[in-house]
C-alpha cells in the first residue's frame, strides 16, 4: 500500500451565505490592470490588451473577520478592494456566452499588496511575486451563490481604513469583464473547481499601517474586513 511521507496542509475553505456551506480554495488568481483610473495612477496604458493575470497561493487566503499579523518586509502595505469571482465548473477555451456558467458566487476581497517590494521588481523588470503572494494577502468575505445574487456587472466597489473612505469605484468600470476575464484565463490555463478569480481594484489604492481596520465593501455582497495587529 502507498504511503504518502508529507501531507500537505488542507485547502483554505471559505464560508458562504448559506447556513454551514462552504467553498474549497483551489488556486487564486488575479487580474491586473482592470480599471483605467487605477492603470492610470499606477502609470500604466488603460488600453493593455490582454488582461495581465498573476497568481497568489490558495494558504494567502483569509476569511473576513481575522486580526492578522502585520505582513513582514515591508514598509508600503497596500489595500485593493476586488470582486472575487468562485468556480463551480472548470475548463479550458471556456467562451464568454458559457462562463458564466461556470460561476458559484462571488464575494469581496482585498487583494493585499507590498507596494515597495512591487516598484522595487518591476524597476529591474523582474518578477513580483513577493510582492503579491505572501502569508494572509487575499481577504476574502463571504461567498454569495449565484442563486441568491446574480452576476454582477454594476454596483459601488469601495474601501475604507479606520472608517475613511479610500477607494470608491464601480463595477461598470471594469475594462474586462467577468465572462472575458474566464475566457482568457481559460485559454492560457485549465481551470478548477474551487479556483477563485480575484477581478482587479478601481483607483485610490493607498497604504495601511500597523494597527488599523481595513474594510472593503461591493453592494450585495458581505465586506471583506481584517485588522492588523499593532
Amino acid at each position: 500500500m502507498a504511503v504518502l511521507d508529507v501531507r500537505p496542509p488542507n485547502a483554505p475553505t471559505l464560508r458562504t451565505s448559506k447556513t454551514d456551506h462552504y467553498v474549497g480554495v483551489h488556486r487564486v488568481f488575479c487580474v491586473g490592470q482592470n480599471y483605467a483610473e487605477h492603470v492610470a495612477e499606477m502609470g500604466g496604458d488603460a488600453k493593455a490588451d490582454p488582461p495581465i493575470f498573476f497568481m497568489k497561493p490558495a494558504s494567502a487566503v483569509v476569511a473576513s473577520g481575522k486580526t492578522i499579523p502585520f505582513p513582514p518586509a515591508t514598509d508600503n502595505l497596500h489595500h485593493e478592494v476586488e470582486l472575487v469571482v468562485v468556480l463551480q465548473r472548470g475548463g479550458a477555451n471556456i467562451s464568454e456566452a458559457d462562463a458564466l456558467e461556470h460561476v458559484y458566487g462571488y464575494a469581496t476581497g482585498n487583494d493585499l499588496t507590498r507596494r515597495d517590494i512591487q516598484a522595487a521588481a518591476k524597476s529591474k523588470g523582474a518578477p513580483w511575486d513577493m510582492a503579491k503572494g505572501f502569508d494572509n494577502s487575499a481577504i476574502v468575505g463571504t461567498v454569495h451563490p449565484v442563486s441568491e445574487v446574480g452576476h454582477l456587472n454594476a454596483g459601488a466597489v469601495t474601501c475604507s481604513v479606520d472608517g475613511e473612505t479610500r477607494q470608491n469605484g464601480d463595477l461598470n468600470q471594469m475594462i474586462w469583464s467577468v465572462p472575458e476575464v474566464i475566457a482568457t484565463l481559460s485559454k492560457l490555463v485549465t481551470l478548477e473547481p474551487g479556483d477563485i478569480i480575484m477581478t482587479g481594484t478601481p483607483a485610490g489604492v493607498g497604504p495601511i499601517e500597523m494597527g488599523q481596520t481595513c474594510v472593503c465593501e461591493i453592494d450585495g455582497l458581505s465586506p471583506a474586513k481584517v485588522t492588523f495587529e499593532a
